[in-house]
């Protein structure tokens, strides 16, 4: 089905999939208000547009009381639920500052809101103290399945290892975190085995919420040089990537009926109507981007990001206001 190209077996995989999340887990869409707090990362991951290499990026971190008020927000909008994303930082002064932030957000409306993380790569204990403090779900995409590929796209330092990755989602299972993962697709070097592949890993590491997308290059990294220069390293067309994208979707849907599927931002870098697309290929999760707008254009992680994501016409599905959308999934294992 990955190389596959013809167009009504593509359409009846779409279609099978979106019956089947119809028949599973109902037709709501859940929305999670994404907060991108930071775009400081000691990180340097050769994809990126954060990363802590690129001397171009305008860095900035919002303030304990911008990050309350987008909360807010999120919470006046029956969102449900606020993802906490940002630069992967670590030392104490960070862990206790998004303690902190995690025990203010669930004094809105009596802990109405569901919260999210994404922070990279931390300690157990860590991880536990923010479970503690009231996250519920974790989301750090292993970006690819094979290690192999994974050290291409990754420097070759002491904070890049895909056994550590592996590791910190196995931690955050065992907390209890409905913990995700994802994968880039299109990436340089990548092929249709890597992405079947890329399949049954997420399957049989039992995800209860899964967010991939399109790899969207940017100018001012490594890897878009890298590609550029090796013969070997070429990567999907846009059109082939955003069809590559639905595809896995709908794969996915199909392989585990009751994740969480996100339709990724990313998407839209591809077609304008990406994430829509996504929801009709079996996707059931959209985070409509609340951080600042001032803020939005230095959260770069790759070219042709779309900004004004809040303005998003949903209009077509039906919205779970005020719900947490967790897993059914998650809830039966």
């Amino acid at each position: 089905m990955l190389l596959c190209k013809e167009p009504e077996t593509i359409g009846n995989l779409y279609k099978r999939a979106a019956d089947l999340k119809l028949r599973t887990i109902g037709p709501k869409v859940h929305l999670r208000g994404l907060i991108e707090i930071s775009n400081i990362c000691r990180k340097n991951c050769l994809y990126c547009g954060i990363r802590s290499g690129n001397t171009l990026c305008e860095r900035y971190t919002l303030t304990d009381e911008e990050i309350l008020l987008c909360a807010e927000h999120a919470y006046s909008a029956e969102f449900g639920s606020v993802v906490i994303q940002g630069g992967e930082r670590t030392g104490k002064k960070f862990t206790e500052r998004i303690t902190s932030l995690l025990q203010r957000i669930k004094l809105i409306g009596n802990g109405a809101l569901g919260i999210t993380l994404s922070l990279g790569e931390q300690s157990e204990e860590v991880y536990k103290e923010w479970f503690d403090a009231g996250a519920h779900r974790y989301l750090l995409r292993i970006e690819t399945s094979d290690p192999d590929l994974f050290r291409k796209i990754h420097p070759n330092d002491r904070y890049h290892s895909y056994d550590r990755r592996i590791r910190a989602l196995m931690d955050l299972k065992s907390i209890g975190y409905q913990a995700g993962s994802g994968v880039m697709i299109g990436l340089p070097w990548q092929n249709a085995e890597h992405l079947a592949s890329d399949l049954l890993f997420l399957k049989e590491m039992d995800f209860p919420m899964i967010g991939m997308g399109p790899y969207v290059p940017h100018d001012d990294t490594p890897l878009t040089q890298m590609a550029a220069t090796d013969p070997t390293a070429s990567f999907p067309s846009v059109a082939d990537r955003l069809e590559l994208s639905l595809k896995m979707i709908s794969l996915l849907r199909i392989l585990v009926p009751d994740i969480n599927i996100a339709a990724s931002t990313a998407l839209e870098a591809l077609h304008p109507k990406g994430r829509i697309m996504a929801l009709r290929s079996g996707a059931n999760i959209v985070m409509p981007n609340i951080t600042p707008s001032d803020y939005r254009k230095y959260y770069n992680l790759y070219d042709r990001k779309a900004l004004l994501l809040e303005d998003l016409d949903l209009g077509e599905v039906e919205i779970g206001f005020g719900e947490w959308g967790d897993s059914l999934h998650f809830n039966k294992v």
